[in-house]
């Protein structure tokens, strides 16, 4: 049974000035969608993140949240809508003279009239959810890379998000670190049924954990693929995507190095 559409991209134009970046995109992401935007450098996939939250307007065409056209309402209701998303940008953006835990709390107190007890006990509870129970008084440079990820993860959570944003989630990590980071991307959306939408090139991420996908050409200035990542590759007749989803023939996953990665059983490579 399909899910709850809860992003609708409706003939999407994304252009700086006279330079058009992408053209004509149309997809819909649901509820419950682990959704992965990728392509090549250049093609337009941060940008088209700005454009879903709410930080660069379409050049044309319309972006819905639900039944709401999204660039159609006022900087008020758009505010809103927002407000049921979270953001993990890809350096983590802490802040750096804050600790772990006012960095989580800084949304809490900004957008809800809570007491600060109650703040103090989900701040807790979301650094436990990614696992840095104990960490709260710890500042961004105490901790590694793969703790910050995880630290700006818990803040993107503290509102109870309906949508989390991520960019480039595991640029920067160790693949140990990136697995265990996926593992909890994962984790997210079964126990809170959250939806994920993640800009990302690293192959294990998107095998692992896509359960849809968009793939845009930077040459062509549009959307070439479009489907589960296994499905892409079982069925795309464009080089481009073949390429990228084997890097050329060798696809790394986890600690072993496979000629492509497995393909569902029944589907055949060859068109």
């Amino acid at each position: 049974m399909t899910t709850p559409a809860l992003i609708t991209v409706a003939n999407l134009t994304m252009a700086y000035d006279s330079f058009v970046l992408q053209r004509d995109l149309n997809f819909t992401i649901h509820q419950g969608d682990i959704f992965v935007i990728m392509g090549d450098s250049g093609c337009g996939k941060s940008t088209l993140l700005r454009h879903l939250i709410g930080l660069k307007a379409p050049a044309s065409g319309t972006v819905y949240f639900h039944d709401t056209n999204f660039w159609a309402v006022s900087e008020g209701e758009r505010n809103q809508i927002l407000r049921r998303c979270g953001i993990l940008y890809q350096s983590g953006a802490l802040f750096s003279s804050m600790t772990l835990a006012e960095n989580i709390a800084l949304p809490l107190s900004q957008h809800t009239t809570l007491a600060t007890t109650e703040i103090d006990e989900i701040v807790s509870m979301k650094l436990q959810l990614v696992g840095l129970g104990g960490f709260d008084h710890f500042y961004p440079s105490e901790i590694s890379g793969g703790m910050k990820k995880r630290a700006g993860l818990a803040r993107a959570m503290a509102l109870d998000p309906e949508i989390l944003f991520f960019d480039e989630p595991s640029a920067g990590l160790d693949p140990i670190s990136a697995r265990l980071l996926d593992e909890l991307i994962l984790e997210l959306r079964d126990s809170l049924g959250a939806t994920i939408v993640i800009v990302t090139h690293e192959l294990p991420s998107i095998f692992a954990i896509a359960s849809n996908a968009i793939f845009l050409d930077a040459d062509s200035h549009s959307m070439i693929a479009h489907g589960p990542p296994h499905t892409m590759l079982a069925t795309s007749s464009n080089p481009k995507v073949k390429e990228f989803l084997t890097r050329g023939g060798s696809f790394c996953l986890g600690n072993t190095i496979n000629s492509s990665p497995p393909i569902p059983q029944g589907v055949s490579l060859h068109e």
